[in-house]
């Protein structure tokens, strides 16, 4: 006999409450194992952005557990580029509380306004990431998931979200992250150092730069399943305890990225500096600081660290 699906509980609407203090505003989106909303602390008198698991998923203890550790990273770590947790609720249900950030998604800003940054601005971008991922490899985390939806830029800074497939440098399973934002290392799996975020900083540079991502699956790729503006949002790719399936094909393992210099104009320096991030060899990739000091030389001083506010 087949047994049919349950169908999957809605999300909760405006005026419930997900818990005790926190009111939901708006439902921002639904991930592969999170739901995420627009919430009102009554406590704070702020609105939040409020994690938790979707129903269907709230039995999976791996996921129960990572959403934890995520909260308690975000509520410790202090970093202006890094989004901030307020609250971590354990317990059969969790929650994790964070602040609501003002601007809108990369990504989001990349397909609304189809543009591609400016030279300057890509180099502040730069700049910011890599003063995050340098702070959360100094605190023994690499974050394996750097891509557009996961940065958020406002009020003249980019911030950098989703700390959900974070893990300390070491060995890890194939797959592991967003499918087309995958360093060669993190596809094939194995030994996993800082080069894989130097890589995230590189792919999500090359999109800001050009509009596109240098990798595909042969089919259009929508990696926008996230909540736009001022939200956070979850990974969807978590790997299979398995590894990943027979017919997953990862063109990163099969070809190099096309020079972002084939696709845009942009200073040598810029240009080079993004492609050498894209390196198939790990061991060939620039450190964190490394990249910076590329970024940073190609600012004015007045310019250095500041975001220009958004242009419509």
């Amino acid at each position: 006999m087949t047994r049919t699906k349950a169908p999957l509980p809605p999300p909760l609407t405006a005026g419930a409450t997900v818990i005790p203090r926190y009111e939901v505003l708006a439902h921002l989106a639904r991930t592969g194992w999170l739901d995420l909303y627009d919430a009102w602390s009554k406590e704070r008198e702020c609105r939040c952005v409020v994690k938790v698991l979707r129903p269907d998923r709230r039995h999976e203890q791996r996921l129960h557990d990572r959403l934890v550790q995520e909260g308690r990273w975000l509520q410790t770590f202090t970093h202006p580029h890094l989004v901030r947790a307020y609250e971590t609720v354990e317990g059969p249900e969790p929650v994790v509380v964070l602040e609501t950030l003002t601007g809108e998604t990369l990504s989001h800003l990349i397909r609304r306004r189809r543009r591609r940054l400016a030279a300057n601005d890509l180099a502040v971008l730069g700049l910011h990431l890599c003063s995050a991922v340098r702070y959360l490899h100094g605190q023994g985390l690499l974050h394996l998931d750097i891509k557009p939806s996961n940065v958020v830029v406002g009020s003249r800074r980019a911030v950098l979200l989703d700390l959900s497939v974070a893990r300390p440098p070491g060995h890890a399973c194939p797959g592991l992250g967003t499918f087309c934002y995958l360093a060669p290392e993190q596809a094939r799996g194995g030994t996993l150092t800082a080069a894989a975020d130097v890589w995230g900083i590189g792919i999500t540079m090359y999109e800001a730069a050009t509009g596109d991502i240098p990798f595909d699956d042969g089919e259009t790729y929508d990696e926008s399943e996230d909540a736009d503006e001022g939200s956070v949002a979850g990974s969807d790719d978590w790997p299979s305890e398995d590894g990943p399936a027979e017919d997953d094909r990862y063109p990163q393992l099969e070809e190099r990225a096309p020079s972002v210099g084939t696709r845009r104009r942009l200073p040598p320096s810029l240009a080079a500096a993004i492609d050498v991030c894209l390196e198939p060899d790990p061991d060939n990739r620039p450190t964190i600081t490394e990249l910076a000091a590329v970024f940073d030389g190609l600012l004015p001083h007045s310019q250095r660290g500041v975001l220009p506010p958004p242009v419509d």
